[in-house]
């Protein structure tokens, strides 16, 4: 339907509103918060452990990749439903009011499953891509950041690197998990597919029936300039909270040591 990101911000603000490109962020805001704590507090517990085993006191980017993996199972399951919801509120000419109205229109008329109806899909997507994301950060601080100190530059730049190559990479993932997450009855109906579509295998199909390969990378340009600063800011963030607490616990344990 839209050639490019502009053509496709310009024609939804002209006929739904200028806010219309922000519907669903609510819900994402209220998911992402437990979600990114739970995703951060298990990498680094995992990765620790695992380094400690593979590569005693060294960075091993083996446990860097499952490390992400693990934290994405335990995130994805609080964002899963979040993502749901502001997928089917942001849909073209959608009929859902507003949050509250799409999850009791979606429970009442799919039940509760729908919901996690692309978790498989979405942790299929999501593993690959943490486990590219984190690797590529981390080979990125042991270019920008060899002594691994607190450098709000080189993360920001490490983590805009990371997650434009993990969204590159995994955009043909992303584009059957956003039609399972969507069931968008246009795109559906003209191929003549009646019912919910489930499984990642069915996406598959019914993406290329839809556009052939080239149907897989719609998009790729919006993920990645999404991706990027979204992953500086998660990142920079981070780091910052990181080296904050650490600081802090550094003066407090100097602070009460032998007089």
């Amino acid at each position: 339907q839209y050639k490019s990101v502009y053509e496709a911000l310009k024609k939804i603000i002209r006929t739904e509103g200028v806010l219309r490109p922000l519907r669903g962020l609510n819900i994402t805001a209220l998911g992402a918060g437990p979600a990114h704590a739970l995703y951060f507090a298990c990498y680094e517990q995992v990765k620790r452990s695992l380094s400690d085993i593979i590569q005693s006191g060294g960075n091993s980017h083996i446990a860097n990749g499952v490390a992400g993996s693990v934290a994405t199972v335990l995130h994805d399951a609080v964002m899963n439903p979040a993502e749901v919801v502001k997928q089917r509120m942001q849909m073209y000419n959608s009929p859902y009011r507003g949050l509250l109205d799409c999850v009791r229109t979606v429970t009442h008329t799919e039940g509760i499953g729908a919901f996690y109806r692309s978790y498989s899909t979405q942790l299929t997507m999501n593993i690959p891509f943490q486990a590219v994301h984190f690797i590529t950060y981390e080979l990125m601080q042991e270019q920008l950041n060899p002594h691994r100190r607190y450098n709000p530059s080189s993360h920001i730049v490490s983590g805009a690197v990371a997650g434009a190559v993990s969204a590159a990479v995994t955009t043909p993932l992303d584009v059957c998990k956003t039609l399972l997450n969507t069931q968008e009855n246009v795109a559906l109906s003209s191929i003549n597919v009646s019912g919910h579509l489930t499984g990642m295998a069915n996406a598959f199909r019914t993406v290329y029936r839809l556009g052939g390969a080239p149907a897989f990378f719609k998009g790729a340009q919006a993920r990645v300039i999404y991706q990027m600063p979204s992953t500086a800011i998660a990142w920079s963030v981070y780091e910052f909270f990181k080296y904050f607490l650490t600081k802090q616990q550094q003066e407090q344990e100097a602070g009460s040591g032998p007089l």
